[in-house]
């Protein structure tokens, strides 16, 4: 009897245990190109792939959720950014095992080695980690490397480029923008910090040409001055691919991977021929692998175009105005059939969802990417990009409701002519720090993008409150930012995953030797009075000093944070007017907004004015409207800050 109960006991508990998914995310050959490391993000494994036999080797599991791998030069070892765990693991791809860990900053994403060192990309702190090899430990850590993502090395592996995720500053500027910086990784130092064209947005794929005088960014860019309506020409979210003249150190052109009645949304992962004259990019939103004639757009970039060529040209094509005068290649930005119309861009639809990363075996005979949601690595041949083979990784679990809904999320096909995927404005679920003018409550008063993250518990939606929910919300969204009438099965999938998208822990919480905070730490005696969310877990981490003191003054009555921010959730649900409305709003009141993940969520106010979390205790709170601030010290206010950005 003890028996059988105990066997339905454990029968009940694995029936209940989260089913785990294989999602590959990066991959990189090894220096002989005998094998493929690949991460596997959901599974926190790295993953080693015998090339030959189009098998797994060996499975490795990790402290983190792996991001990005690199190879070492002797191909002995294989690096992968632990995120969450705040490491990079060495890994013996032979004897398949973690070697040593290097401590770098909270959330590593992108990562790029060298003989001697490591470059980290620490999403969570903005900063880049530069590790000694030789010493085993972080030697230089990069400050104000805003939402650092990807990253990639000159080929002498003197310089590094670190692309960010977002951009910085005030969304009310028409020219905010990404960018892309040099650091100089034996001094650490920022050599320069290179703006892309205003919108640019989600910089996740770098590359060096081999002699190393261009670099290539991959990228989306955001035409969030014009109303969303402009989304039926295909003019509301394009894609891009920009070239950076590593002589001068400046931008020297961006083209766009769409089509004219088809885009190519969200490119991710990008890849260089040995020569330098061909690239391949995925285009994770759309499912496509493009493939672009680097050399002839060199070319055509500096003038040189085959005379041949520009003849079957239409005479309106902007080639051969850049042909006269190649400074005017900054204007190809704007012209949709620039890389199409020549013929120097070729697409090619792969059967994954979320072709990510992508890797050219060293001798040039195979290209691999991955299939994100379906557990998969593709290989494809690189001349025509047709399918030759794939690896699963293991048994895929059938999708439950959030994870259908997390691959529709990211899913350009549900766009109109397939131009965004809810996942472009809201990478990770987030915000892409830009104003957009939506539908929601007229044209013309644009409103910074906000997190997803809660939006389930913190009703009413959007800066407005026009949305009673978040069910509402996503309707419509599908319906005035994507155009299209999805069937409910698909928003309700949808709505799953969003429900279950749950705030990250801070990085700006210290270690707490493994304790973790108590609920009355942000709750002293109670506050809150709403209930704890079900799934809510104490933080993992320990409030600083001058953080607990910005607590203590969080919840002063004179203050008066909490009684607009009462937590657990941060948000009494209501609307104020907190005099902030500006000259293209139509309305005095706005949102109360979570303050869960403040430290991921800047600009800051409905219309993106606040760059900083200072600003809006200060400059933007003019007659103590949203806060009792003005009567702090300048040392209290930087204790409130603290608290906030642990949240």
């Amino acid at each position: 009897m003890k028996a059988w109960i105990a066997a339905l006991l454990f029968v009940s508990a694995g029936a209940l245990a989260a089913p785990v998914y294989r999602s590959p995310q990066d991959l990189a050959y090894s220096p002989d190109g005998a094998v493929l490391a690949v991460s596997d993000y959901t599974a926190a494994k790295l993953v080693i792939v015998d090339v030959s036999k189009n098998s797994v080797r060996k499975e490795v599991a990790l402290s983190g959720n792996p991001s990005a791998v690199a190879w070492s030069a002797d191909g002995k070892a294989v690096f992968v950014s632990e995120r969450g765990a705040g490491t990079v693991a060495q890994v013996d791809p032979a004897g398949g095992k973690v070697t040593r860990r290097f401590k770098v900053g909270r959330y590593p994403v992108g990562i790029a080695a060298s003989a001697t060192h490591l470059v980290v990309a620490n999403s969570g702190l903005s900063s880049v980690s530069i590790i000694n090899l030789g010493k085993g430990s972080e030697t230089v850590r990069v400050a104000d490397v805003y939402r650092a993502w990807g990253v990639t090395l000159t080929p002498d592996g003197k310089t590094a480029l670190v692309g960010s995720l977002l951009p910085a500053g005030d969304s009310r500027d028409a020219t905010m923008a990404c960018t892309v910086s040099l650091i100089s990784v034996a001094t650490g130092r920022k050599i320069a910090s290179i703006k892309l064209p205003p919108g640019s947005i989600n910089v996740r794929g770098l590359a060096v040409s081999p002699d190393g005088k261009w670099a290539y960014a991959v990228h989306s860019v955001g035409r969030f001055t014009l109303p969303t309506t402009q989304l039926e020409r295909g003019w509301i979210m394009t894609h891009a691919f920009s070239v950076i003249d590593m002589t001068t150190k400046k931008h020297r052109a961006t083209m766009l991977l769409d089509y004219l009645m088809e885009g190519g949304a969200d490119p991710w992962g990008i890849q260089l021929s040995k020569d330098g004259a061909t690239a391949w990019i995925t285009l994770a939103g759309v499912h496509h692998v493009a493939r672009l004639e680097l050399g002839r757009i060199h070319s055509m970039l500096a003038g040189k175009a085959d005379a041949k060529a520009l003849e079957r040209l239409p005479k309106t094509s902007l080639w051969r105005d850049i042909a006269g005068d190649p400074a005017k290649a900054e204007e190809l930005v704007n012209d949709l059939a620039a890389l199409y119309g020549a013929g120097l861009i070729r697409r090619v639809a792969v059967k994954a969802r979320g072709a990510r990363g992508i890797a050219l075996q060293p001798d040039g005979k195979a290209l691999a990417t991955t299939d994100y949601f379906g557990g998969n690595v593709l290989m494809l041949d690189p001349a025509t990009l047709r399918e030759t083979g794939r690896v699963q990784l293991a048994g895929q679990p059938a999708a439950s409701a959030e994870r259908a809904g997390e691959q529709h999320f990211f899913d350009a096909e549900l766009c109109f002519q397939h131009w965004l995927s809810c996942g472009s404005c809201h990478p990770d679920g987030r915000t892409d720090g830009l104003n957009w003018d939506l539908l929601n409550d007229g044209i013309g008063n644009p409103k910074n993008s906000k997190s997803l993250v809660l939006s389930h518990r913190t009703p009413p939606v959007m800066s407005t409150g026009v949305r009673p929910d978040m069910e509402a919300a996503t309707q419509k969204g599908f319906m005035f930012i994507q155009f299209r009438v999805v069937e409910e099965e698909v928003m309700n999938k949808v709505r799953a995953y969003l429900r279950s998208v749950k705030p990250e822990s801070s990085p700006h919480l210290a270690a707490a030797n493994g304790k973790t905070m108590s609920c009355t730490a942000c709750h002293p005696k109670g506050t809150g009075g709403r209930g704890i969310p079900a799934g809510h877990r104490p933080i993992g981490g320990a409030l600083s000093e001058e953080a607990k003191r910005g607590m203590k003054l969080f919840y002063d009555s004179k203050t008066q944070c909490a009684k607009c921010h009462p937590g657990p959730l941060f948000t009494d649900l209501k609307l104020y007017d907190v005099g902030t409305r500006h000259e293209l709003d139509r309305r005095d009141k706005y949102d109360t907004p979570t303050l869960h993940e403040l430290w991921r969520t800047a600009p800051y106010m409905h219309d993106g004015s606040a760059v900083t979390l200072m600003d809006v205790l200060t400059t933007h709170n003019k007659g103590d409207k949203h806060g009792k601030t003005s009567y702090l010290s300048d040392a209290d206010r930087k204790a409130l800050v603290e608290f906030l950005r642990s949240l």
